[in-house]
């Protein structure tokens, strides 16, 4: 497998990690919809509107290097419920496993970029280091120095193309264009050899019942009629945000705002922010990084 590794995370994690059979494993690019799948997962499986622990307690991020590794494992281990794991690594940097499910989340690149934005600025980047430091002195491993990253510009718009026109190999960087769509690369091109859903954020967005009730026909997991109202409001955006405390990934310890990493939740957020010429240039970078098969769907409107 492929090593990708950055400041607070490390696919290398999953070594020796053992998987069972209907585990399900939830790999999406940073921003895409990761988290609102996790709680999707955890209603489905569950079947409570009341999650019973934190959601990354429920489904950690194995590779998030500031939890120990070891608390990981031992917390995995325990679960008796069908388990449903986060990550943001591609296919070829986790393991590769028939018996398994894996959910592969796709949003428009340029909404991501946008989130990924708001994400940095909501991020207290003392506290990760703190937990990261804590975790290694438990999994007794040394940590390396520090990748030096570059400054973020001025300006929205700037720092847009920053992300759209990074080239850094996708191992060592956590989000870029390039980064986004190789992940969602490795998961179309092993849809004949494994069980892979592709979920879009946009059908999440456009009819979340639907998404969920599919969902669970996929998983084989009956959920009696009545329940489902309750399900599917406690998987919204609000609902989730107002639980913020439980829902966001490491609690209230790692951001500014807990509430604010659900931040707007809607889709086209970059029309407001480029022109006509901004999006040809855009096009054609993602023309360079993509198949027409992937661009098609990964972005709800056609490119030019």
């Amino acid at each position: 497998m492929r090593r990708y590794q950055g400041t607070v995370y490390d696919s290398n994690r999953w070594d020796g990690f053992e998987l069972r059979p209907g585990d399900i494993i939830i790999a999406a690019p940073p921003k895409c919809g990761t988290t609102w799948t996790q709680m999707i997962c955890a209603l489905l499986i569950l079947q409570e509107p009341e999650l019973t622990l934190p959601l990354d307690t429920l489904s950690p991020w194995i590779d998030m290097v500031t939890r120990a590794r070891a608390e990981v494992f031992a917390d995995l281990q325990a679960q008796s419920h069908r388990r449903f794991i986060k990550t943001h690594t591609p296919l070829d940097g986790i393991p590769s496993d028939p018996t398994v499910t894996y959910i592969c989340v796709g949003r428009d690149p340029r909404d991501v970029a946008l989130s990924i934005d708001h994400h940095i600025d909501n991020s207290d980047i003392d506290a990760f280091l703190k937990a990261r430091e804590r975790a290694a002195g438990i999994d007794g491993t040394e940590l390396g120095p520090l990748r030096r990253q570059p400054p973020r510009p001025d300006g929205e718009r700037n720092r847009f193309w920053q992300w759209v026109d990074d080239d850094t190999p996708s191992t060592q960087i956590g989000s870029s264009l390039r980064r986004t769509v190789e992940h969602l690369q490795t998961f179309r091109d092993a849809a004949d050899e494994l069980d892979v859903v592709h979920l879009h954020y946009d059908d999440l967005k456009d009819d979340l019942a639907g998404q969920m009730r599919q969902l669970a026909a996929r998983f084989g997991i009956h959920v009696n009629e009545h329940r489902w109202p309750r399900l599917v409001q406690a998987a919204t955006f609000g609902a989730m945000r107002s639980r913020a405390e439980t829902t966001v990934p490491g609690g209230s310890r790692h951001w500014i705002d807990p509430a604010a990493f659900f931040n707007r939740g809607t889709s086209g957020q970059w029309r407001d922010l480029l022109d006509n010429a901004d999006l040809a240039r855009y096009a054609a970078r993602v023309r360079t990084l993509a198949s027409d098969e992937l661009i098609d769907w990964v972005h709800r409107e056609a490119i030019t």
